[in-house]
């Protein structure tokens, strides 16, 4: 058998499949996401300005915030590295201005076993900023109790409408929030995850107030704007990133 020529063919058949191999030009791997520790904590992109968001926090002040039926912000509430933060007792704070329809952002980071919440619509004709306004819970689900049930698990419009496990990032780490706020429809989003989603004022909506720690207090869910409020469960929880677009 002449062997020669089928040496030959293996040959270019090699050469071709290591051409093959390696003439795809590599593209390279898409640029990352801007880092939450990067340069515009706490302040607005040119993209976010354009589109009519502004900063609820400046990152070095309290301005703009005070303690909830209180006309200045508490000294348990500091500023910290740029967050504001949840030091000692200070109780619920609220912001000075009142929001009827708006998407907000930001971030919140807590302690081991940590308890806080972000409430929207509040007003301040209560006792307590959490018998008239619902709240975002805020939590280091693995650690609190609260993170045994999904009703009160992070994430949850809290024992109203539960959150899915697995989003929320573990305590001292920083988790981003997106709430969406308009007419009778709310979002809550976390971590890039839509993980709440319900109309004020539905039949599902007054049923689950009606089962819920809520129902004694008629006033609860029903404001048409009101304040965006911080909690003060008794834990450290700090607070920065604090953006607001207003919805039409």
């Amino acid at each position: 058998m002449n062997v020669i020529p089928i040496r030959r063919v293996l040959v270019s058949m090699l050469v071709l499949l290591g051409a093959s191999c390696t003439k795809p030009q590599q593209t390279a791997p898409p640029a990352p996401a801007a880092s939450a520790a990067g340069t515009t904590v706490n302040m607005l992109t040119e993209t976010e300005r354009a589109a009519g968001w502004k900063v609820l926090f400046d990152g070095t002040t309290g301005a703009g915030w005070r303690g909830y039926r209180q006309q200045s912000l508490p000294a348990g509430w500091q500023v910290k590295d740029g967050a504001l933060t949840r030091v000692a007792e200070g109780g619920d704070i609220i912001t000075d201005e009142q929001f009827k329809n708006f998407e907000l952002a930001l971030e919140w980071k807590i302690a081991p076993g940590g308890n806080s919440g972000i409430f929207y619509r509040a007003s301040e004709d209560s006792d307590a900023i959490y018998w008239n306004a619902p709240e975002m819970q805020v939590l280091d689900d693995a650690r609190h109790p609260d993170g045994q049930s999904r009703m009160t698990a992070a994430g949850a419009a809290y024992d109203l409408y539960p959150s899915p496990a697995g989003i929320v990032k573990p305590a001292n780490e920083w988790n981003a929030v997106r709430l969406v706020v308009n007419g009778n429809h709310v979002e809550h989003w976390l971590n890039g995850v839509k993980i709440v989603e319900y109309e004020f004022g539905s039949p599902d909506f007054q049923a689950k107030v009606k089962d819920s720690k809520f129902a004694p207090h008629p006033n609860f869910g029903r404001n048409t704007e009101g304040h965006i409020g911080l909690q003060d469960h008794g834990d450290v929880v700090a607070f920065r990133n604090i953006k607001i677009r207003i919805l039409p």
